[in-house]
């Protein structure tokens, strides 16, 4: 009886038998070819696949994001994506510097079906495609190797023959993707895109592309660039051919694998917005493009208007973008946590002897890339909830409502505004964090009540003299005071009603809100007592008025 062998469930993938590699050393410097195959097979995996009107949507979009490359469906097999191909063409949607491509299978009668597709257009691209590995080969097939490669080399020759019978060899281009090359043993995979560059026959380089897929990502991203980088110096014909990458996602990896491939040689990349795709998606364009972007590389695609793509895409794939996604995401220019909140405020502050110090435009804690560079505003950078700073709720009023209290002011402010969170037990809105200062900071009422401020007239040079009518838990005062400015003057007056317990004024700042007509003056007091510090503001058109409010506020949130 013969016992039953025992293999792990899993495997380490077999490294690629390459020596001295190059590609670490490498560095990227000019953006790659970009495919979008978001109409075929972004669309293919959608749980509701697009309409035509969506579809010519979409296509518009990534027109004026600019692609110059973009696979637009699979005729042979749909007849939506047929009537979707005749329509570009009949009605002359395509722009001329974008060329269209369409997938088929190694089949005469899907080739002749796609041909026909394709009849009129000024320039596009045919995709055949083979599974090359031997699970593929093997079990799906039932086919040996030699049999693999008779079928890619008899669909390139369906190809070309259906080409040259309906004359249009000169405005279709041929690309073929040995399907599963990551699971494919790299030297048949060699072998059988040599045979099939040889039936194509001598061309231009842009005239043939080899797209070499991670088709289920089974190996860590180091290993898909040695492929490529072993690919490219054992294959005979690189000078004839553009060597393309379509990475998926399965493992988490399909960035990083495709930007380590470009720095072994791949040239092109194929790929969808936001990864759309089978399973866990293709490679993520935005992503992989705009890395490039903070790099100080120019992708040739535009992103400036990300929330306008969002839109779009969300709308056509009824899927959403996640909030962590690394630069479309809603959360992602935003910080929750106090710490990253303060850092993100001062180096926005310091933006000017930033850039001078490392000699660049941008660099600031916690984010990678200026946000309006994809439409964003710094306006929602900072979001607070009960675990967020100081700093965080500070930089709001500064930027959403131009009010700028004294750095000595901003703990208390922040310990309110907590509070309010803590309470919510939600994130805050711009409008809660400035209501709450509102209430608990400017012309708090209380037991101190102000009835009449009066500046009296200079009797000496450089002494100010004030009268101030007031109320304390409903009882009236006249009082007067001497001071080098009005501000010490009030503090003065208020001082001679000996059973006011006693204060120093240690911190006081104002500031001008609005313009012209509108222009009111904001003060902020700070009061000590008992070596507390406490802090009221007050808001009115004269600043003297604004600045004994700003008193009385700090008088009464002591009283609280």
């Amino acid at each position: 009886m013969t016992m039953k062998k025992s293999f792990p469930k899993y495997k380490k993938p077999s490294s690629i038998p390459i020596v001295n590699r190059q590609w670490p050393a490498n560095e990227l410097t000019v953006a790659p070819k970009w495919c979008s195959v978001d109409l075929r097979d972004g669309n293919q995996s959608l749980p509701i696949p697009m309409g035509p009107a969506i579809k010519l949507d979409y296509f518009n979009l990534l027109v004026d994001i600019g692609f110059k490359e973009i696979e637009v469906g699979f005729p042979s097999a749909s007849q939506d994506d047929f009537d979707f191909c005749r329509k570009l063409i009949e009605e002359n949607l395509i722009p001329e510097d974008v060329t269209i491509s369409v997938l088929v299978q190694a089949r005469k009668h899907l080739i002749d079906r796609t041909v026909e597709a394709l009849k009129g257009v000024k320039k596009g691209i045919i995709h055949c495609y083979v599974a090359t590995s031997d699970l593929h080969g093997k079990f799906v097939f039932g086919r040996e190797r030699d049999e693999v490669i008779k079928m890619a080399v008899e669909g390139t020759q369906l190809v070309v023959d259906a080409l040259e019978r309906e004359n249009m060899r000169d405005v279709i281009n041929y690309e073929f993707s040995p399907e599963e090359f990551t699971d494919t043993d790299i030297d048949f995979a060699i072998e059988l895109s040599k045979k099939v560059k040889e039936v194509w026959g001598e061309c231009k380089k842009d005239e043939f592309i080899l797209n070499l897929p991670a088709t289920v990502e089974r190996r860590p991203p180091n290993q898909y660039a040695d492929m490529i980088e072993y690919f490219c110096r054992n294959y005979p014909y690189l000078d004839q051919t553009t060597i393309s990458v379509h990475a998926h996602n399965d493992q988490g990896c399909a960035v990083a694998a495709s930007e380590l491939s470009l720095l072994a040689g791949a040239e092109r990349v194929e790929g969808t917005l936001f990864g759309h795709g089978e399973r866990t998606g293709n490679v993520d364009i935005v992503t992989l493009a705009m890395n490039m972007f903070s790099r100080g590389i120019d992708p040739k695609l535009d992103f400036s208007n990300i929330d306008n793509v969002i839109k779009i895409v969300e709308e056509a794939s009824n899927i959403m973008v996640h909030p962590r996604h690394p630069y479309a995401g809603s959360l992602v220019y935003t910080a929750f946590s106090g710490s990253h909140q303060d850092a993100i405020r001062k180096g926005m502050e310091l933006r000017e002897e930033i850039s001078e110090f490392f000699e660049q435009n941008w660099k600031v804690p916690y984010l990678h890339i200026d946000p309006a560079d994809v439409g964003r505003k710094y306006g929602k950078l900072i979001r607070i909830n009960a675990q967020s700073g100081k700093g965080g709720v500070v930089y709001i009023l500064e930027n959403d409502f131009d009010i700028y209290p004294p750095k000595k002011m901003h703990p208390a402010i922040g310990g309110v505004v907590q509070k309010v969170a803590e309470e919510k037990n939600n994130e805050l809105s711009t409008q809660d964090i400035y209501d709450a200062f509102e209430t608990e900071f400017v012309d708090v009422a209380g037991d101190y009540q102000l009835l009449e401020y009066k500046r009296m007239p200079e009797e000496e040079a450089d002494i100010v003299k004030v009268s101030l009518k007031m109320a304390i838990k409903g009882e009236k005062f006249d009082v007067v005071g001497n001071g080098n400015g009005p501000v010490s003057a009030m503090v003065a007056a208020i001082k001679t009603l000996d059973f006011i317990k006693s204060f120093v004024l240690v911190d006081f700042s104002e500031q001008t809100l609005g313009t012209d007509a509108n222009a009111v003056a904001m003060a902020y007091m700070g009061v000590e007592v008992d070596g507390v510090l406490h802090y009221g503001a007050g808001r009115h058109e004269n600043i003297d008025k604004a600045a004994v409010r700003a008193l009385f506020s700090a008088l009464n949130r002591i009283e609280k």
